[in-house]
């Protein structure tokens, strides 16, 4: 008797029904989901065999995220370097057409003195060189070309007539090529009155040293940090009461928008050539604070200054876009300094009577300036110095100190 249209199922079909829901017999797993169709054969039930699970698709609105988090810290760096390099320049332009009244500076003799440029082969480091070598220094040139430390050598002693220039071996990219430079320089049996920490790399795309730390990072900042630290004995030793022996560094301008990020001072986590070179630029600064806190502690007489050389034109822009290198190319004249401009703060540093005695201080154009906020901070200073330590493998004597 046919079923009528809405009668209830029979109690067999629903059980049928209910089973095919449930795990059947002998296969211990329950059926596939979905709207597959079984096979029968022989009056067996098969099972369809099941269609392997895709991964979700990540939602387009966390990926937008991401990406957008991705530009921007490339794109903030980016910016603020160049807007911190536009301010300087517009300064320098102002200063070019302002009426000097001052006479150029004219500074003592150095005779029998000895100093140590790093990254004396070209732009303000040569500059620095042949004008200390011109005062009667003995002069070292530390490079990591020979063949350009040679010509260098050739160049200067021709244009300022003395003998007192000689190249060795550095390159700040190596612990061990800096410690084997400090055996050659001791060898020599000579005092150490100046050192000029000059030498540096800007806007590298990412790449490690030979001691895997990032080249910013590891040749800015750690190669002159350990250069430093393994040569004070003898500044020390140089050192008298009426003429301290001195320690300049070269910073810039951009360690004001620099960021210290002492839990990734390698820049893995994002990295911006932008933000990395102004965070080497930023440490070299508070490196300078902290070591001449530790020489005055000691009682040492050392004094340790930063200096600013200013918007320069030299061979670091080799890395900037395109668009930069045309600009510079075309304008550079007028607005950049040359290397002689940009080496005048560090010879002032170096010799000039009026820093007999003082350290401590942030040098732009031969005048004291205020350095950035974050600079200043003392705990920021200690800690990344007992960090550095720990980076190029010296003990941290300066822990015991306040």
């Amino acid at each position: 008797m046919p079923r009528r249209a809405g009668a209830a199922a029979s109690p067999g079909a629903a059980v049928t029904a209910a089973a095919l829901s449930l795990p059947w017999v002998g296969g211990g797993r329950a059926a596939p989901p979905g709207p597959a169709r079984r096979k029968h054969r022989a009056g067996r039930l098969l099972p369809v065999r099941p269609v392997p699970s895709l991964p979700r698709p990540e939602p387009a609105a966390a990926a937008g995220r991401e990406a957008a988090m991705s530009l921007l810290s490339a794109l903030v760096p980016l910016l603020r370097v160049y807007c911190i390099g536009l301010r300087v320049i517009l300064h320098q332009l102002r200063r070019r057409f302002q009426p000097r009244c001052a006479p150029a500076s004219v500074f003592p003799t150095q005779n029998g003195k000895v100093a140590i440029v790093t990254g004396g082969t070209k732009g303000i480091g040569y500059q620095t060189v042949k004008h200390l070598a011109r005062l009667g220094m003995h002069v070292i040139i530390a490079g990591n070309s020979e063949s350009d430390g040679q010509e260098a050598v050739r160049k200067i002693k021709e244009e300022t007539l003395t003998g007192k220039v000689e190249f060795l071996y550095c390159d700040l990219a190596s612990m061990k090529s800096i410690r084997q430079f400090v055996r050659q320089f001791r060898a020599k049996n000579c005092p150490l009155h100046v050192l000029v920490n000059n030498a540096g790399v800007m806007l590298v795309p990412e790449r490690k040293t030979e001691d895997g730390f990032e080249e910013h990072f590891g040749l800015n900042y750690l190669g002159h940090f350990l250069l430093t630290n393994l040569l004070l004995d003898a500044l020390k030793q140089s050192g008298t009461h009426s003429h301290n022996a001195r320690i300049i560094t070269v910073s810039s301008a951009t360690h004001y928008v620099g960021k210290l990020h002492l839990n990734d001072l390698q820049s893995r986590c994002s990295y911006s050539p932008h933000g990395a070179y102004a965070q080497s630029k930023l440490a070299l600064v508070l490196f300078t604070y902290r070591l001449q806190h530790l020489l005055t502690a000691n009682g040492s007489h050392v004094t340790a200054n930063v200096v600013d050389p200013g918007v320069v034109n030299t061979d670091l822009y080799q890395h900037v876009f395109w668009v930069v290198k045309v600009v510079k190319w075309m304008t550079a004249w007028l607005f950049f300094k040359t290397p002689e401009e940009g080496a005048s703060t560090t010879i002032y540093a170096a010799v000039s009577p009026e820093l007999e005695g003082v350290g401590g201080c942030y040098l732009y154009n031969e005048e004291r300036t205020k350095s950035a906020d974050l600079a200043y901070d003392e705990e920021l200073q200690r800690r990344l110095w007992t960090e550095s330590c720990k980076m190029v493998g010296i003990s941290d004597e300066a822990s015991r100190l306040p």
